[in-house]
């Protein structure tokens, strides 16, 4: 099953729910995320929070919706 959770920024919101879904779904699912005008970067503060719940996000990337 193919997973891609959409924003504008794909910097926070989308890249914590890539984070929680791929940690709760496990790597049977490919899960992914991305935005329409991405950042180019993941937002410290949703990497900073996703490591108080011991998810590690850091090494995400800001993606662009054509890329998938």
């Amino acid at each position: 099953m193919n997973i891609l959770f959409l924003c504008v920024g794909n910097s926070a919101r989308s890249q914590i729910a890539e984070g929680l879904a791929k940690s709760m779904m496990g790597s049977e699912y490919n899960i992914q995320s991305a935005g329409s005008q991405p950042s180019g970067s993941v937002h410290k503060n949703a990497i900073s929070t996703m490591k108080e719940i011991g998810i590690d996000i850091s090494e995400h990337t800001s993606d662009h919706i054509d890329d998938y």
